[in-house]
């Protein structure tokens, strides 16, 4: 479908003086554009893309396709990227601000590999690259949307405040805080530390780490009167959680089939469902337009782990197939796919991109992608005799979260 999105100011979110605003983190391998669609109906404010590399989206036609894709209703969205350059990070920036409302640099992902890459939290022990990074972004990207960046603690407050201050001064949009420092996995967010940097800065700030539920989101805001406050922990298992839904319900695993059916649909073959007048069997194919199985599976499995009982989920992790999840959910649950609604549907369409216009005469290049299962997934399968629900679903963030 040719390009033709809905736009929102980002910054306008946080004019509300007594609420915050609710944002879904960037997740790796999880974020994407079927699941951003899903918590938005359940009062998410804001949402991230999962972290891209920069370099790789603009020198990968591959990555491009692969790691961001978008439609009408997607917004307000920021795109986020790692970047150890103001060089890749401008020219990403400018390659995604048609089809976005805002970027971000991750300053937060504290994997080993990142480290290597000299991304993520590699970048808070040389502030004046993200300085640089800032302003360079800030001054060569003409579309007015917004600029921002996600970073951890560092061990020393002061030098925390400092560079939160010192980005302020370099014109950022708003500034996302971990409350934990790249060391700690698991654990509390650091509650007065993230009220401390609120306090010293008069740009937005988001709080993130440690949150599990709505009230949990209520107090983090009550506490260090941050604007917004990021969930990536407790939104995967409970989409809904920003409604104040404790579990995910069975409406939302509904409209998380729906949405992803209806994603991998071509105009021509919406028509041709939607003028039947019966559809029996609705499926997916294997190898679907706009959606991988991983995707669609792995988020299932985090949905449905208070719902099936123990035996039916080890069935349901280990499933291969669409066809054979499909099967599962429509004999157990009592859910098939529904086609959208004329107007749901071309609001849901997967848009075409088309970067030729702002790119630069680049060698196409591998890129680093992450469709290996992911430890978050993988814990999720392993059923142990002792369960410690909480500290296992602080720890296997770690990767996903950044």
């Amino acid at each position: 479908m040719i390009y033709n999105r809905n736009v929102n100011d980002v910054l306008s979110l946080f004019n509300n003086s007594e609420g915050f605003v609710t944002v879904c983190a960037p997740m790796v391998r999880y974020s994407k554009i079927q699941f951003r669609s899903l918590v938005r109906q359940y009062n998410c404010d804001l949402c991230f893309s999962p972290m891209i590399m920069a370099d790789s989206f603009c020198k990968s036609e591959k990555a491009r396709q692969n790691e961001f894709s978008t439609n009408r209703n997607d917004s307000p969205v920021v795109v986020q990227f790692a970047a150890n350059n103001a060089a890749d990070f401008v020219e990403a920036a400018n390659l995604v601000a048609p089809y976005c409302d805002g970027v971000d640099l991750n300053c937060g992902c504290p994997q080993r590999w990142a480290k290597q890459l000299g991304v993520g939290c590699a970048l808070l022990e040389d502030p004046q690259n993200i300085y640089n990074i800032v302003r360079e972004c800030k001054n060569q990207v003409t579309k007015p949307f917004t600029i921002s960046v996600k970073m951890r603690l560092l061990n020393d407050l002061k030098e925390t405040v400092t560079i939160c201050k010192q980005l302020e001064m370099c014109g950022v949009s708003f500034i996302t805080l971990h409350g934990r420092t790249k060391l700690q996995q698991k654990g509390e967010a650091n509650i007065n530390a993230i009220k401390t940097v609120r306090e010293s800065i008069n740009c937005p700030l988001i709080s993130n780490g440690g949150v599990l539920d709505l009230d949990g989101c209520k107090e983090m805001h009550e506490k260090t009167g941050c604007k917004g406050v990021m969930v990536g922990n407790g939104i995967l298992t409970n989409p809904t959680l920003f409604s104040g839904s404790n579990t995910t319900t069975i409406a939302c695993v509904q409209s998380w089939i729906d949405i992803c059916y209806n994603s991998t649909l071509t105009l021509e073959k919406y028509n041709i469902l939607r003028q039947s007048k019966q559809i029996q069997n609705p499926v997916i194919p294997e190898r679907p337009l706009n959606l991988t199985f991983q995707c669609f599976h792995h988020h299932l499995v985090f949905m449905l782990e208070k719902i099936l009982p123990r035996f039916k989920r080890r069935i349901f992790n280990g499933l291969q197939t669409f066809s054979t999840v499909l099967h599962f959910l429509k004999e157990n649950l009592g859910l098939t796919c529904k086609l959208f609604d004329e107007e749901t549907f071309m609001n849901s369409c997967v848009l075409d991109i088309n970067y030729y216009n702002f790119l630069n005469n680049c060698t196409e290049i591998n890129y680093y992608n992450h469709q290996n299962e992911g430890k978050f997934f993988s814990e999720k399968c392993t059923f142990s005799d002792v369960y410690d629900e909480e500290e296992n679903i602080l720890n296997i963030f770690s990767e996903t979260t950044k």
